[in-house]
């Protein structure tokens, strides 16, 4: 079969790879789509060995050649024993939860498998991905894809929108709320387009004229240039001077974050979702004296993910609109060259 490697500085690889054969309690997955996230930049540009070693994993790297990928959704080609195939079987449309854990901890049997207190693998990452004609997974990684959905909209949830998806849940979002969105790239259209769906008032705001103006497509009500209005003052007189009942912080960069906290209201509830980089606030000012609530979310859980895949199959969420561009596994490093310009929207590889 063939797969990419990040080398690093900039450079990507497509090479042969031995055709994969599952394993007990294993399936091999014959990619349709893989899609292209913004944390895959990290490894395009400081390659694997650097980029884990910003993430402290690097004394878990099992070798350079590790296939890319972690958005994966495809067809099960085979199965290996101990599968019941009331669960899953060949044929069956799946999107790959891009974790493996021990399967035992508390945090694994929840849905949880990325905070696994043994450590998770990461496809894509630790493990191989889905930019590869074939990829092999233990079932305990599968979510079924509606019929709704296509390959491309699956690979969409396997990371980006499911964790848009995650943080809404984090969020504990309602009708009754306004969520000021700070990123209108991938995950914060993500978010947009399932919060409008909820029946939520989205506020968007990027320093991106073009993100901006394409916002309301995405069921963003109120889109904010950020390079040319203060957004928390926006905010604020949007919402007679209350500001907003929720933020999430997409963007990344400390100057975002601040301003997703002081665009909240007393009792205000900000999610951070990107990853790195810091965060300073007056604690008394911008937490304890107006009661707001900050958490941090990292991804979703694998309960959520297949939540998310039903919730959008059942409100017609059109998550295709997010990909701005497709490319073959050949062009592999065409696209991750036009993906690293972070100029248009989502990527994704098809098969």
């Amino acid at each position: 079969m063939r797969g990419m490697i990040f080398k690093g500085q900039c450079e990507v690889q497509v090479k042969d790879f031995p055709d994969p054969t599952p394993g007990p309690g294993e399936a091999i997955i014959e990619m349709k789509a893989s899609g292209m996230c913004g944390t895959d930049l990290h490894y395009y540009r400081h390659g694997m060995h650097e980029a884990l070693g910003m993430l402290g994993l690097k004394e878990r790297m099992r070798g350079d050649d590790i296939i890319g990928g972690h958005e994966p959704c495809g067809v099960i080609a085979a199965v290996g024993a101990g599968v019941d195939a009331r669960a899953f079987k060949p044929g069956d449309r799946v999107i790959v939860f891009h974790y493996k854990g021990c399967s035992h901890c508390e945090h694994c049997r929840s849905g949880w498998t990325q905070l696994c207190d043994h450590g998770a693998d990461i496809y894509g990452v630790l493990n191989h991905g889905g930019h590869a004609t074939y990829m092999k997974v233990p079932v305990s990684s599968l979510i079924h894809l509606p019929q709704d959905i296509s390959f491309k909209g699956g690979a969409a949830i396997a990371c980006g929108t499911g964790t848009a998806y995650g943080a809404l849940l984090r969020l504990g979002v309602t009708a009754r709320d306004t969520l000021a969105i700070y990123g209108l790239g991938p995950v914060g259209l993500s978010a947009a387009q399932l919060a409008a769906a909820m029946g939520v008032e989205v506020i968007g705001v990027d320093i991106n004229a073009e993100r901006v103006q394409n916002a309301k497509a995405f069921g963003v009500a109120h889109a904010i240039d950020a390079s040319r209005v203060d957004p928390v003052e926006q905010i604020h007189r949007l919402t007679a001077g209350k500001g907003a009942s929720c933020a999430m912080e997409c963007a990344g960069g400390e100057i975002p974050r601040s301003q997703a906290v002081r665009s909240t209201s007393i009792w205000g509830r900000i999610a951070l979702v990107s990853v790195g980089g810091n965060l300073s606030l007056d604690v008394m000012k911008d937490l304890i004296g107006k009661q707001r609530t900050l958490v941090g979310s990292f991804t979703v859980s694998e309960v959520g993910m297949s939540d998310c895949a039903r919730f959008i199959a059942a409100h017609g969420v059109e998550v295709d609109k997010l990909f701005s561009s497709e490319w073959s596994l050949e062009q592999a490093g065409e696209a991750y060259a036009d993906f690293n310009q972070q100029a248009g929207g989502k990527g994704v590889i098809v098969f």
